[in-house]
């Protein structure tokens, strides 16, 4: 069944690239022209950043948890202080 969802997914990606403005993503058509022999190459399907699983989502989804990681680390490290303090008998103003 997941098979056949995915599969319907990639179909509707493939038919409607003009809807989903992949023409804007001018810079990885060019990419795609430099990086090997054009004899390779299929027909081009850009999948959108929103498609779960592709390397731009993977990428986006990866900054996203650096960017929490930082702050959470922040706070964590905080309290983490605090504690060992309070532990030790020592008071933090």
């Amino acid at each position: 069944m997941y098979a056949k969802i995915e599969a319907e997914r990639l179909l509707f990606i493939r038919l409607n690239q003009k809807k989903l403005h992949v023409d804007e993503y001018f810079h990885m058509k060019d990419a795609s022209k430099n990086d090997s022999d054009p004899a390779n190459h299929g027909k081009l399907v850009i999948l959108p950043s929103t498609f779960t699983g592709c390397p731009r989502n993977m990428h986006e989804y990866a900054q996203d948890i650096v960017t929490y990681v930082r702050w959470k680390a922040i706070t964590i490290h905080h309290i983490h202080f605090q504690s060992k303090l309070q532990r030790d008998g020592l008071k933090c103003d």
